[in-house]
């Protein structure tokens, strides 16, 4: 039997292992949600601050939901394998930045416990965006309760750091972390307000969810079992809003942008990279591609990939430091990548919550300019195709959209027609602005490209 990952004595030499000694390490981050996304990002930037002389921000997991990821860490001393997966071959390394894992469902006091220690300087997220509310039962009161005791006992506040692929992620937090703190006690949010930052980031970095095959390459590279494996590209890049409290790791050293306006990087990915992820996935799944790199492969996707991209870019202003036909180019080389295993249908979930940013903002604005807005039309009209197929071959569980109920109501009994689909549609509450709603233009677009799909099918 092969033996767990739980050191890492007799690591294969061509893996790369923590460049310091963990027995020094402290931890001063807690992550509320380490799943794939958060131990191939902000894990692995923060593993190499830490071999720059962060040894005191070591990090600590707390999983709202499963008990699975929290138990392979533990048994795990907190190491983990990332296989990066290029073109030619995969490279292993062990990454040694997490120190513990909790589960909430363990116990909300413990939990508690590690938010309010003074130890404790950042709180970050990756909780998708569906979390982000201000129900009393949702993270974000978590936070409140933790950041209202630290107030009451006279310890300094920890930055909250949201992670999550949300546009001005940290506003998002920030305004929804006051409004609780409002309804608890009017001077906890001023206290909350004169005290504590809520930096914005921009994370970006294509992370398939692990599978039987990401388990057994990690065996086969480093000669262990890890049930935390997680497997990435080779990219990676982290923008960050340089506004904390009681400090930070070094993370520049190891590669992340420190910036005091991380507004341009977050358009230009919401826009180029998700868009285009959006419309693959969409599109992908009409014509039966399970992954990204067949998508893309796929040489009428392929064009309609390349216009939205020339498209998206034309939408945005100049990024500092950003070729933005350079970063288009790159993207396609990165979807194209034939070892990443990115299935459209992870991608294609929760539609609605993901379009507003991706293409509706821009389809807004650039209609306002007397501009184009097809490709952005082409987009709209592959999500209702999508949504219409997803509906037919499973009901609202197979579209997995938290507004599914919604969708399927609204197109019970509607024929599998352009028309009709598009009607009803174009009527979910709340998700089209009335600058689309309204603009017989762009709704004919629309219409075509979806009469277009449907004829296809």
């Amino acid at each position: 039997m092969t033996a767990r990952l739980a050191n890492t004595d007799g690591i294969p030499g061509g893996v790369a292992v923590p460049a310091y000694d963990r027995s020094r390490l402290t931890p001063g981050i807690v992550h509320i949600g380490p799943g794939a996304f958060f131990r191939a990002h902000m894990a692995v930037f923060t593993d190499g601050a830490i071999a720059h002389g962060g040894m005191d921000w070591g990090i600590e997991a707390v999983s709202p939901r499963s008990t699975d990821i929290v138990a392979a860490l533990n048994e795990q001393n907190g190491l983990f394998t990332l296989l990066v997966r290029d073109r030619m071959e995969t490279h292993a390394r062990i990454v040694g930045s997490v120190v513990g894992a909790h589960a909430l469902s363990g116990g909300r006091e413990r939990v508690l416990a590690r938010l309010t220690d003074p130890q404790t300087r950042i709180v970050s997220l990756t909780i998708t965006e569906k979390a982000y509310t201000d129900a009393p039962d949702a993270m974000p009161a978590l936070l409140v309760e933790a950041i209202d005791r630290r107030r009451k006992a006279g310890d300094a506040p920890f930055t909250p750091l949201s992670c999550d692929n949300l546009p001005a992620n940290g506003k998002v937090l920030e305004r929804i972390v006051l409004d609780l703190a409002d309804r608890r006690d009017a001077s906890l949010r001023r206290w909350i307000e004169v005290n504590i930052p809520f930096p914005s980031t921009m994370v970006d970095r294509i992370t398939p969810a692990s599978t039987a095959t990401t388990l057994a390459d990690a065996r086969r590279l480093t000669g262990r079992d890890d049930r935390a494996a997680v497997e990435a590209e080779p990219f990676a890049q982290w923008v960050i809003e340089d506004r904390f409290c009681a400090g930070r790791p070094p993370w520049e050293a190891t590669g992340a942008i420190m910036v005091s306006d991380v507004a341009p990087y977050e358009k230009m990915k919401l826009r180029m990279l998700n868009g285009a992820h959006s419309l693959m996935a969409y599109l992908g799944q009409l014509k039966g591609h399970e992954f990204v790199r067949h998508a893309v492969a796929d040489p009428d996707i392929a064009s309609a990939v390349g216009r939205h991209l020339a498209w998206a870019s034309s939408t945005l202003s100049p990024v500092p430091g950003v070729n933005l036909a350079t970063y288009a180019a790159d993207l396609i080389e990165r979807f194209a990548n034939p070892a990443i295993a990115h299935r459209t249908a992870q991608i294609a979930m929760d539609g609605t919550q993901k379009l507003p940013q991706r293409i509706l903002e821009p389809a807004v604005e650039m209609l306002a300019q007397d501009r184009g807005a097809e490709p952005a039309a082409r987009l709209v009209a592959a999500w209702m195709a999508y949504v219409r197929q997803a509906l037919d071959r499973g009901g609202s569980q197979e579209l997995r959209d938290p507004r599914g109920g919604e969708i399927a109501a609204l197109l019970q009994d509607v024929p599998a027609e352009a028309g009709p689909i598009a009607a009803a549609l174009f009527t979910l509450p709340g998700l089209f602005p009335d600058q689309l709603q309204s603009n017989a233009e762009f709704r004919r677009m629309v219409l075509a490209e979806l009469a277009s799909l449907c004829a296809a099918r």
